[in-house]
């Protein structure tokens, strides 16, 4: 059984699925995920796209999503009990079904820790009770781990095998148009609405700063999936599209990034991205003050709150937070990667350390060996 609650967990589950049937092509899977893992061959007993939710409100509108795919799980494993368990993240849903599978004599894989080391670490501990082998992907985690006396495999990162572009960056600028000579500066403001709503006006303004210093820049934005065009002109595209040469991508996303001399992005997985493209990135964020303040009283001790700074363990691009997240500052920032030939060669140094820390290709292949390899163990320990 495989338990994936998000989209990235969706995605990398699929991935590890489809190494371990080629290592053992007699396995059968259940769990819950979304199409990803439905694709792979999963029998989808639960819809994870109905339990995708953020904040306390949403999670109570869901309840009764979140509650039917826990029973379900939960049946199946007492009715025809899974020989391994494989959590993938999700922590507050995953941790519930864990003490369950315990109960029941099912080993627990985990794959992909929680963000245990920034806040709650507390868990650790339960993870320590509960999980037989765990596979973590950030370089930093073995030793957190460590300093809690539980052993983790370092497998590498998934997205060193995903973040492939399509085309070459004058490839692509060829098929969309863009002469050779135009500085190209990603704009990515998230995927969720309220990162949308908080950070678009922000990078729009942001470029119209830059765009009075560098009148030749082309701006990229890319279309995800889970937007729609009409919610981008309510946050000023539309406005600032009069003024300024902004392209809108859906298509080509890997190559669209890659193909950017700068970017400004919503601290994330995409900033992450970016950095294993070798793309120079300002990374921002901004939130209700009651969560900023909230989040601070949890998260202590970490001295950035970007993947990529947290990997290199010091400042490699630019992080502006909140009320630093300003036009101004965005502005300034993403010009200096691009005027400051020193800087800018100093990031992509950084960039390509953080890239070697990663682990390499093969993360979902070395997971599916070690996940095999539980099996294997707790099938002769059985006898």
């Amino acid at each position: 059984m495989i338990v994936a609650g998000e989209a990235s967990g969706d995605l990398h589950g699929a991935r590890l699925v489809q190494a371990m049937l080629a290592l053992d092509p007699r396995l059968r899977f259940c769990g819950m995920g979304g199409r990803e893992l439905q694709a792979a061959g999963v029998e989808l007993l639960a819809d994870a796209a109905k339990l995708a939710v953020v904040g306390a409100v949403e999670v109570l509108g869901h309840l009764g999503d979140i509650l039917r795919a826990r029973r379900a799980l939960l049946e199946r494993m007492r009715t025809h009990r899974p020989d391994l368990l494989i959590l993938i993240d999700y922590p507050d849903f995953n941790f519930l079904l864990a003490r369950k599978a315990k109960k029941l004599g099912i080993p627990i894989f985990y794959y992909i820790s929680p963000q245990i080391w920034a806040w709650r670490s507390g868990r650790v501990r339960t993870i320590k009770r509960l999980v037989d082998r765990m596979a973590v992907i950030l370089p930093f985690e073995p030793a957190f781990y460590a300093r809690h006396g539980v052993e983790v495999d370092f497998v590498g990162h998934p997205l060193l095998d995903s973040v492939k572009p399509g085309l070459s960056p004058e490839a692509f600028r060829s098929r969309h148009g863009i002469e050779p000579d135009r500085p190209l500066i990603g704009l990515l403001p998230g995927s969720r609405r309220k990162e949308i709503a908080t950070l678009l006006p922000v990078f729009l303004a942001a470029a119209g700063l830059i765009g009075q210093e560098l009148p030749r820049a082309t701006f990229l934005l890319p279309l995800a999936p889970t937007v729609n065009r009409d919610l981008l002109d309510q946050h000023g595209l539309a406005t600032w599209q009069e003024r300024l040469d902004i392209r809108v991508i859906d298509e080509d996303r890997y190559a669209m990034m890659a193909a950017c001399d700068a970017a400004m992005a919503a601290s994330g997985t995409v900033v992450l991205e970016l950095g294993i493209l070798g793309v120079p990135t300002v990374a921002a964020y901004r939130m209700s003050p009651r969560t900023y303040w909230l989040g601070r009283l949890l998260i202590r001790g970490l001295r950035f709150f970007s993947l990529v700074n947290l990997i290199a363990e010091r400042e490699v691009i630019p992080e502006l937070l909140q009320d630093a997240a300003s036009p101004e500052r965005l502005a300034q920032a993403t010009l200096a990667m691009l005027q400051d030939d020193e800087k800018r060669q100093a990031i992509l140094a950084g960039l390509a350390e953080v890239r070697s820390r990663l682990g390499g290709p093969g993360a979902s292949q070395r997971t599916a060996v070690a996940a095999l390899d539980l099996l294997e163990t707790r099938r002769m320990s059985r006898g």
